[in-house]
């Protein structure tokens, strides 16, 4: 059984983290921050940055039941933009924690995710899986941060303490 607590600490140390990447990258010039890379997928800062905060706001979306808007292919919008959604998804990935039941976050349900289909997911491990996700990008935009000859500072994720 996961506790409020224990997802509301995950949410928050990953936002910690993902704020001191956003503070690193504000270094960064426009063309950096947008040049492709081969061997990440998503091959710029900006797309995996995008990626990261667009798939937290699709999985509350699921979570809460809510309407799934349609998909849209669009570039990446700028840092600053993207800093602003992050903060508004992570504010509203908190509200969804604190106001669901614990019972409610460790019961299967039944959701619609993209194409229809209706899958059995467990609330907890949706946020569990979107913070979790965070972490694969934020390595791969470390090691393109490398390429750039910009890379993160040593002990970027100390102190481990609040």
């Amino acid at each position: 059984m996961y506790t409020k607590a224990a997802l509301l600490d995950i949410h928050q140390r990953t936002h910690r983290s993902l704020t001191k990447f956003f503070e690193h990258l504000r270094g960064f010039s426009e063309e950096e921050l947008g040049q492709t890379i081969e061997g990440f997928g998503m091959g710029n800062i900006l797309s995996q940055l995008e990626h990261i905060v667009e798939a937290e706001e699709y999985w509350l979306w699921v979570a809460t039941k809510a309407e799934l808007p349609p998909l849209v292919d669009h570039p990446p919008p700028a840092l600053e933009e993207t800093i602003r959604h992050r903060e508004e998804v992570a504010a509203r990935t908190r509200a969804f924690i604190e106001n669901t039941s614990e019972a409610e976050l460790n019961t299967k349900t039944t959701l619609r995710v993209y194409g229809g289909a209706e899958v059995d997911l467990m609330p907890a491990q949706i946020v569990l899986r979107t913070q979790t996700h965070v972490f694969q990008h934020l390595g791969q935009i470390a090691a393109i941060c490398r390429m750039l000859g910009k890379p993160i500072p040593e002990g970027f994720d100390f102190p481990l303490r609040d």
